[in-house]
């Protein structure tokens, strides 16, 4: 290319840089003067509406016990329920609240209060249709009181367990709902925690350690279920063991051993299974009881160790229930539709999770409970087809 033509093209390109550097400085000036402005509206804006807010007045505890002719004390106590406080001044207290559209700070109540609002539930297993109901009870009461609540599963460890527990004194949370893990307890940790914080036991408890414990009635749930086992026609029946570290499964155990007496069944400690590691060797040891035992009835103290039963059933080809007839402790949802639909031991969960929590809430407000109360919930023995009598 010539000279001449070269400086032309360069000149030209010269030119085009010069004019977009002017449009982006102009772009640049453009949204900083924008930004600016519209940052000057907003925070006019804020002031204009804090203003507001002083020149109406924040609406607290002393203003409404002021409009109200009543001590702030007496209008707190009111607003939380305080069974000091009578009915007629609660009502008076809400509808004043209401009408000044009263909206109670929770953050600033917990730090005046030293009180996390938060609560700490502590469970085997969140997949155990059990422990799920129960937990949505816990958290419905919980919820209408405006408190969090913390879930940790333990994965029927104990030393998980105290880990959890021994993490949770630090303040994060204000009471311990908790079903004990199946491994050995550590008592001397639960007894230096319920020292320190509210403890409730729910379900899986242990009799050595003191507290309130929200249970259900386990060896009449177990006696009941041998008993309708007999009266449909068994003869010899097994008993799957778990949860024998515990209060819990011991109750069951004996609830079963003692219906066997009372029918005057021999007391054969070869049809009792305890439960093993894993599922795998749950279904082998099954298996093994029910091919050398050969029992025609079986009550399975947790759900767990009966869906293995219908899998060693069919393997063996024996039919539920005219060789075998199946009950278990259990809250499975779908329990009906198995095939056979399955006998079930039904907790009352839900109810488990409102009462342990009630008592809870009972203890952080100050109101009267047994310190040692031991509350007993009916089970249902829901009959199905897994032991229906056989023609």
């Amino acid at each position: 290319m010539p000279l001449k033509a070269r400086l032309f093209v360069t000149f030209k390109l010269q030119d085009y840089l010069k004019v977009k550097i002017l449009e982006i400085a102009f772009i640049n000036l453009a949204v900083f003067i924008y930004v600016n402005v519209y940052g000057i509206i907003v925070y006019y804006t804020l002031i204009n509406q804090c203003i507001i807010l002083i020149k109406m007045g924040a609406v607290n505890i002393k203003k409404l016990a002021f409009e109200l002719n009543l001590s702030a004390a007496t209008v707190s106590r009111a607003l939380r329920d305080s069974h000091e406080i009578s009915r007629e001044t609660k009502i008076r207290v809400h509808e004043m609240a209401k009408k000044l559209n009263y909206e109670p700070n929770p953050f600033a109540s917990s730090l005046r209060k030293q009180k996390s609002k938060t609560i700490a539930v502590i469970v085997p297993e969140i997949a155990n249709n059990f422990f799920s109901l129960a937990i949505n009870g816990i958290e419905e009461v919980a919820r209408e009181r405006d408190y969090h609540v913390l879930i940790y599963q333990t994965h029927e460890s104990s030393e998980i367990e105290t880990s959890f527990l021994m993490r949770l004194l630090s303040g994060r949370v204000d009471g311990i709902l908790i079903s004990l893990a199946c491994e050995n307890v550590d008592k001397e940790h639960l007894k230096k925690i319920s020292s320190q914080l509210p403890v409730i036991f729910f379900d899986r408890v242990h009799d050595d350690i003191e507290g309130v414990k929200i249970i259900t009635d386990d060896y009449e749930s177990a006696y009941n279920a041998v008993q309708h086992l007999i009266e449909n026609g068994c003869k010899k029946i097994g008993y799957l063991l778990a949860l024998n570290t515990l209060s819990t499964g011991k109750n069951r155990l004996r609830g079963y051993l003692d219906a066997l007496k009372d029918n005057a069944f021999p007391d054969d400690k070869e049809l009792i299974m305890e439960s093993g590691a894993n599922g795998d060797e749950n279904y082998s040891l099954i298996k093994k009881l029910i091919t050398e035992q050969k029992p025609d009835g079986i009550l399975s103290s947790i759900e767990e160790l009966a869906m293995p039963c219908y899998y060693a059933c069919k393997e063996l080809q024996l039919n539920i229930p005219n060789d075998l007839k199946l009950i278990s402790f259990s809250n499975l949802a779908h329990a009906e539709l198995l095939n056979p639909s399955l006998t079930t031991i039904n907790q009352p969960a839900f109810e488990i999770g409102v009462e342990a929590a009630g008592i809870l809430f009972k203890i952080f407000n100050k109101r009267w409970y047994e310190p040692n109360e031991t509350i007993i919930l009916k089970s249902n023995l829901i009959k199905r087809e897994s032991t229906r009598v056989s023609f």
